[in-house]
């Protein structure tokens, strides 16, 4: 049904809890395949030893690239990038097929409700602790309150995790690695999807997927994915979901610009950044060599992942 995308850096009790999940909960049969960052951990010997497939890097080097690395072993015609801290309760799969088939097209960017142990002040994610790792993990408690939830869908919500078609992800080439290691990187995927005229950002009530929350971001050196998204596109992260994502939900087909207008603000906001070195300040304050942490394989190798 899917090609689940995993990106992983020696994160190994929660991916184990995971891709667990995933076996135990899901109504379909789903391609798993995992990108092992260093993978120190015993991660990259643990998905050998299970026959999980994976693709590996030397080091971390961040979620773009380990996705985009990833993306190439998927089969399916759907591909869902799933946070290795996240637990799938029993029915995200199903809700997503019927969704699915009820849009009848395959323009789309479907993500599940998000139930999270602390409240972060996002109002999509619903707040319910059931712990905030694998050792104090209720996982009773959680499936009870994940099966007596009300939540319908909402449009004009792009959350994670997110699933959209293989030919979508081709048509827009995947995440930009530029916002490595990754902050802002799902705002940029979300301007590109809307640049081929992708128009439906749906949170799925019926799929809620738990997530600890961020235990790989707080061990980096963040990207200013901000400013970096609005020197790229000329538009602030918060104008463009406010005025065109969250618009979708209301909107007449075919009444928003297919190229997004930025106002008076952003377009000041980005002169003021114009003297500054993005991406590169960024980039060389996160990973100054970042090819020696990528493997490639020899011409006419071997066929082994990674």
């Amino acid at each position: 049904m899917f090609s689940i995308l995993i990106p992983s850096w020696n994160n190994l009790p929660y991916l184990k809890l995971c891709i667990d999940s995933i076996r135990r909960h899901s109504a379909f049969d789903h391609e798993i395949i995992v990108h092992v960052n260093e993978g120190s951990d015993g991660t990259l010997e643990w998905v050998r030893a299970e026959g999980i497939r994976h693709t590996w890097s030397k080091g971390n080097v961040g979620v773009c690239l380990a996705l985009n690395d990833a993306a190439r072993l998927a089969t399916l015609d759907w591909i869902l990038f799933l946070n290795d801290d996240m637990f799938c309760t029993p029915g995200w799969d199903l809700a997503f097929e019927a969704n699915l088939r009820t849009l009848g097209h395959s323009s789309a960017y479907l993500s599940s409700v998000l139930i999270e142990p602390t409240d972060t002040g996002n109002a999509n994610v619903t707040t319910a602790n059931f712990g905030t790792g694998p050792d104090n993990f209720d996982e009773t408690g959680l499936l009870s309150y994940a099966a007596g939830m009300q939540q319908v869908d909402r449009d004009g919500v792009a959350l994670q995790p997110m699933l959209i078609s293989r030919q979508l992800w081709h048509a827009v080439g995947g995440y930009s690695i530029e916002f490595g290691p990754g902050m802002s990187s799902d705002d940029d995927f979300l301007m590109k999807l809307w640049l081929v005229g992708c128009r439906v950002f749906r949170s799925v009530g019926a799929s809620r997927i738990y997530h600890f929350g961020c235990k790989s971001t707080g061990r980096i050196r963040r990207n200013r994915g901000g400013r970096e998204f609005l020197m790229k596109w000329g538009i602030s992260q918060r104008d463009f979901t406010r005025g065109y994502i969250r618009q979708t939900a209301s909107a007449a087909p075919g009444t928003l610009p297919n190229i997004p207008r930025a106002p008076f603000r952003s377009r000041f906001k980005r002169v003021l950044y114009a003297l500054g070195r993005y991406p590169f300040e960024d980039l060389e304050g996160w990973e100054p060599d970042l090819p020696a942490k990528l493997t490639f394989k020899k011409p006419f190798g071997s066929k082994n992942d990674g």
